[in-house]
This record gives structure tokens, sequence and C-alpha cells, in this order.
């Protein structure tokens, strides 16, 4: 790839992740008092991590039994309280266990 092809995708990258980052700033200028827009902004980050990660989750172990186990190891965890650590190690030693067993 030629320098000048780089910079230019760069400088692409840049201008879409900085106009993403400002263009809320712009356009709300006031404190946002509806609370129904307030929660349903409150749940975006949750809404995008999960919908990142999740499938990202059942490619990690190379088997799909396993990575279920671990995912269903994981909510199971969460569901009855556990700390992130907790239900990663859970998740860790479902998949883990099945990948062994089968």
């Amino acid at each position: 790839m030629e320098l000048s092809v780089f910079w230019i995708y760069l400088l692409v990258m840049f201008v879409v992740t900085y106009l993403i980052r400002v263009f809320p700033f712009v356009i709300f200028r006031k404190k946002i008092e509806n609370k129904y827009i307030r929660s349903f902004l409150a749940y975006i980050p949750y809404t995008v991590l999960g919908a990142m990660t999740f499938p990202a989750v059942f490619y990690a172990t190379g088997s799909f039994i396993s990575a279920a186990v671990g995912v269903i190891a994981a909510l199971a965890s969460a569901y009855r309280g556990g700390s992130l650590f907790t239900v990663a190690v859970y998740a860790s030693l479902g998949a883990f266990v099945i990948s062994i067993i089968t």
C-alpha cells in the first residue's frame, strides 16, 4: 500500500471518529430533561458492549458446544449475583471442561 493511501485512510478514520464524538455536543447543548430519553441513553453503553462481545464468545473456543456451555455457566453465575470475576471463572471453567470432554 502506498504511503499516501495510508494517510488518506487515517484521515478518514480520524474525521469519522471525531464527528461521532463531537456531534452530540453540538446538537444537544442543554441538559436532557426527559426521563425516558435519559433512561434510554443510560443503557446504550451496555447494549453496545453486549452486541460487540456476545457474538465473539461463540468463536473464541473453536467449538460451539464448549462456547455455549461457557455462556450458560456465565449467565447462571450472573443470575445468581456473582461478581464479574466469578462469572468469568465459571464461564472459563465450563468451556474448558467441556472442551476436554469432547
